[in-house]
């Protein structure tokens, strides 16, 4: 019994130690800086296409972690093959992901219309608790802590913007201020979280450089 409980312990800290190399950190604040940045577009491009283009960046910024996860990160700690229990947990937290990255996504898109029915307070909250709900499943099914912290941080970004908006007449509803503020925070924090990686983990010398090692 304790042996499968050792185990699962095992597979559940190899499964925390893969989101620990800041990629899906960076990820996740580009998805951000799309909600500080698209405001600046809407007048130019509407509020639709302002989220849309960004669709490129998001696609750029996957093919990046699939190569860094392949080239940089595999080679210095390696790979883990995960049990049936946690695929299907992975498969859940996908499909849940979908739907609140869409409802995002338009809420986002729609963020700064004024609609004339519903106050700016209303629409600030409800965007909240989707940024909150979608960053919580996140740290959830990740088994990583921090990113509780993001939720907080980009639930607290359409709120502190609309004090922003009401209070000092910032531009946008405030939001290209604090989502550049949370997006800055998550992709520098992933940075360095990349970059400390790399430097505790150094490539593994080649077979030729050990076999000339053990000779010595």
């Amino acid at each position: 019994m304790s042996q499968k409980i050792s185990l699962k312990e095992a597979e559940r800290r190899a499964f925390s130690t893969t989101f620990q190399d800041g990629l899906w950190d960076i990820y996740i604040g580009c998805f951000a800086l799309m909600f500080a940045i698209a405001p600046l577009l809407s007048r130019s491009l509407g509020d639709f296409l302002s989220a849309a283009a960004f669709l490129p960046l998001f696609g750029f910024v996957l093919l990046f972690i699939w190569w860094a996860k392949r080239n940089v990160v595999a080679p210095r700690v390696g790979t883990v093959e995960f049990g049936s229990w946690r695929k299907a947990r992975m498969m859940k937290y996908n499909l849940v992901m979908l739907a609140l990255l869409v409802i995002a996504l338009i809420l986002g898109a729609l963020s700064t219309v004024d609609f004339g029915l519903v106050s700016g307070w209303v629409v600030a909250a409800r965007f909240s608790l989707v940024m909150l709900a979608i960053l919580s499943l996140l740290g959830y099914f990740l088994n990583s802590p921090r990113f509780y912290g993001y939720g907080v941080l980009a639930a607290l970004s359409p709120l502190a913007g609309e004090w922003l908006y009401v209070n000092l007449k910032v531009p946008h509803h405030g939001l290209p201020v604090t989502f550049g503020l949370t997006a800055g925070i998550m992709i520098l924090t992933g940075v360095a979280l990349f970059v400390r990686l790399i430097r505790e983990h150094p490539l593994p010398a080649n077979d030729e450089g050990q076999s000339e090692a053990t000779a010595e």
